[in-house]
């Protein structure tokens, strides 16, 4: 009998994208599925979009608002899979993805295998979405992936894995004392209790880029750089668990040094943990510098209005291609109808 797969979506105030991200989880070639949406108290109308879209394989449910990690926790305990899909609530699958990678596994093959798919970044046309490869693009040991993942600081969109109930289970739930890269710590303690990756490139996850409210971005939130400080500790914890060696040091030290400019200067208090243990790791954290383009404010508006110039001008670069494409998105919808 083929595996069951439970899809999990959480949603928080995602109308303008659930339908899109409904109809992808709906329309997968794996028919022997379900989808669980855990509306997390939203104040808009995402239940109800979602729940037009309820069915036997369909069950939308909703909770006090308790953040993302709480959603896919209640989420799980409610699903019945052999195999595991988050899915966040404005993201999209393609229609094959599922199906594509449980293709990929092998008569001999455990539960422990953890399945990984390539992924693409869109706003509103996944057409015209690129996949990009990357290091992480590969069948590979957890000890490779983690020191591939901190030492070049890359990122694997959460959707692209397929987790065996065993693995999930050996996980544990979600860490809902985090608010920023619940995701990335997640799937660490997945890829530890795991065999090892396989990459299956036939399988294909769109990941859309919203405003600056979505979750994935810290800005001046002291909860989410809070978050995120206790991930990167938890991150050099579960890689040094694997080997203590001094390339893991090395590629600690650099995981370090890439988020390192989120808490300098105005986190002094986690600026001093950092630095310890970047000792502890035989090294030292460098003050950040401006990138070039902004290192000419620093003399003439200060530090801070040039590292707000570093930080706001990508973001406003970024709302006008989302403008854009959302301007093409609907005349072409317009067109084909």
């Amino acid at each position: 009998m083929k595996p069951l797969v439970s899809i999990l979506i959480p949603a928080y105030n995602a109308e303008e994208w659930i339908a899109f991200t409904l109809q992808s989880a709906v329309s997968q070639t794996w028919q022997n599925k379900e989808i669980i949406v855990v509306d997390d108290g939203s104040t808009d109308r995402t239940a109800e979009i979602a729940r037009r879209f309820a069915s036997s394989k369909l069950i939308v449910t909703s909770t006090p608002n308790r953040g993302l990690c709480s959603a896919v926790n209640h989420a799980y305990k409610l699903c019945q899979g052999d195999y595991i899909q988050e899915l966040d609530a404005d993201d999209v699958l393609a229609p094959d993805k599922i199906e594509q990678q449980l293709a990929a596994l092998r008569e001999c093959d455990s539960r422990r295998i953890l399945l990984s798919s390539p992924w693409a970044s869109f706003c509103y046309r996944t057409r015209v979405a690129r996949f990009v490869p990357n290091a992480l693009w590969h069948d590979l040991s957890p000890i490779e992936w983690l020191l591939r993942k901190m030492g070049n600081n890359l990122h694997m969109q959460n959707a692209t894995w397929l987790v065996s109930r065993e693995l999930a289970e050996a996980a544990g739930p979600w860490d809902e004392r985090l608010h920023y890269d619940q995701d990335g710590e997640y799937f660490d303690r997945v890829l530890l209790a795991s065999e090892g990756t396989r990459f299956v490139p036939e399988g294909r996850v769109f990941y859309r880029v919203t405003d600056t409210n979505r979750i994935s971005y810290i800005g001046n939130s002291d909860k989410k750089k809070d978050s995120l400080f206790l991930s990167l500790k938890l991150h050099v914890q579960y890689l040094r668990s694997l080997e203590d060696s001094e390339r893991v040091q090395k590629a600690c030290l650099t995981y370090l040094q890439n988020w390192y400019p989120n808490f300098y200067p105005e986190r002094p208090e986690i600026v001093v943990e950092l630095q310890s243990l970047a000792a502890e790791l035989q090294g030292h954290l460098k003050t950040p510098p401006l990138r070039w383009k902004y290192a000419w404010m620093e003399p003439v508006f200060g530090l801070k209005a040039a590292k707000w110039a570093q930080t706001s001008l990508p973001q406003l670069k970024t709302a006008i291609i989302r403008r854009w494409d959302k301007a093409m998105f609907e005349f072409e919808s317009r067109e084909a109808s």
